[in-house]
This record gives C-alpha cells, sequence and structure tokens, in this order.
C-alpha cells in the first residue's frame, strides 16, 4: 500500500516486538533520508492459529484490490512474501 506497510513478525520467548520493528524502521528512514517517515507506534494482533494467520494473510493481500489500484492482488507489485531473518 501506498501509506502504510504490514509484517508479520515471529520471535522467540525473550521477543520483543517493539525493539524488533525499531530497527527495520530506522534503517528505512535512514535509506529513504526521511526523519519523519514513520507515525508514533504501531498497531499489532497476535495470530493464534493457523486460520487467522491464513485470514489475516489473505487480508493484507487484498488491500490493493479493496482500494481499486489494481484488479487483482497478483497484480500488485509490491505483494509480500515470507522472509526468514536470523540474529543468531
Amino acid at each position: 500500500m501506498p501509506d502504510h506497510v504490514h509484517l508479520f513478525v515471529r520471535g522467540g520467548p525473550d521477543f520483543t516486538l517493539s525493539s524488533s520493528v525499531g530497527g527495520p524502521k530506522r534503517a528505512m528512514s535512514v535509506a529513504l533520508k526521511s526523519p519523519r517517515l514513520w507515525q508514533p507506534g504501531f498497531f499489532d494482533h497476535i495470530l493464534r492459529s493457523d486460520e487467522s494467520y491464513a485470514d489475516k494473510w489473505n487480508y493484507i493481500r487484498d488491500n490493493p484490490v479493496r482500494v481499486g489500484l489494481v484488479q487483482t492482488a497478483d497484480d500488485w507489485p509490491y505483494r509480500g512474501e515470507i522472509v526468514t531473518i536470523d540474529r543468531a
């Protein structure tokens, strides 16, 4: 979407969402030379089942269709993919 981003994030027992999201937000702000790129805070939602995951993934995937940017989700050039980031 042109005005927001969705992330699916998973972490271990000592995982802290705010610090995990803060790093990429800082990196993108620096790379784009835009210190005010992000609104303060963020909305998080805990996914508790495979069904919940699939529902949320499909909702996000269909966002560009709902707002009329493309005819099908596959037409959106910025559609997501699953990427594993290993910080170990």
